[in-house]
């Protein structure tokens, strides 16, 4: 896969180059302390020397981070991905809900995290800031690549949707009807985080490619084998097998349709 040579990318497997997706993670982590700030404007640097397009992408969302006080920055935080959310950073979620397919991403990604050494804290292996600190550390570059393109790719492209202006108000309007009420907000930054989603959309395309959903479902109609609903997947049924991140999500979109 051609990709585009971004000075200090991390250099896996077989010669590809990727950025520093550990230091992006960092942004999708909870902000704890102030040092968030820091990280933020760490993660903005990087992407104006390497990838102007993703960090330009995001400078509202630093604009926010700088202009706002670490409570507002929580709250905002929770308002997007936890309490009363607009979206979640479980991409396995965002792609499968509760069905079993995404039991079967969770054992993938089990078992890569391990095997990768990379720690995913009291986080599920598809949290997302866990899985893009698994990227740059996965020896299998083919795999690697199928995890980027038909599983996070398409994650992120559904989260930067839900920030949407009419998909908002209408989550608003059930938080408040089963609810009784909706945390306050900022009107300015309400859905800041789209930026910072937008600017991890546009860096992972720039190392991984881009498959539109359309395409997927093309590829899905033509692959044999895939599972009908309900059935399992012979190639995720346990811990031993091959992972095959491309059948999980390719078989979801097609039910989806």
């Amino acid at each position: 896969m051609e990709t585009v040579a971004l000075g200090e990318e991390k250099i896996i497997g077989s010669h590809q180059k990727i950025v520093d997706y550990a230091l992006l993670s960092e942004c999708f982590a909870y902000p704890h302390t102030d040092l968030y700030r820091e990280r933020v404007k760490a993660a903005h640097a990087y992407l104006s020397s390497f990838l102007p397009e993703a960090a330009k992408a995001m400078d509202l969302f630093v604009e926010c981070v700088d202009k706002s006080t670490l409570i507002e920055i929580q709250e905002l935080f929770l308002r997007s991905f936890d309490v009363q959310a607009l979206t979640t950073l479980d991409i396995g979620f965002i792609l499968f809900g509760e069905d079993y397919k995404r039991g079967q991403l969770l054992v993938h990604l089990n078992r890569e995290h391990r095997e990768a050494g990379n720690v995913c804290e009291t986080e599920l292996s598809d949290h997302l800031p866990n899985v893009l600190r698994l990227l740059p550390k996965m020896k299998d570059e083919q795999l690697r690549n199928e995890l980027a393109l038909k599983i996070v790719i398409p994650a992120i492209e559904k989260m930067i949707g839900e920030f949407e202006g009419k998909k908002v108000e209408k989550k608003d309007e059930v938080y408040k009807k089963h609810q009784k009420t909706v945390i306050e907000y900022s009107a300015v930054y309400r859905t800041v985080f789209q930026t910072l989603l937008q600017a991890l959309f546009i860096t992972l395309k720039n190392d991984f490619g881009y498959i539109p959903i359309a395409e997927l479902l093309q590829e899905s109609t033509n692959k044999p084998g895939i599972p009908e609903e309900g059935q399992a997947c012979g190639s995720c049924s346990d811990d031993k097998t091959p992972n095959d991140f491309g059948g999980n999500v390719e078989n979801e979109l097609n039910i989806e349709q």
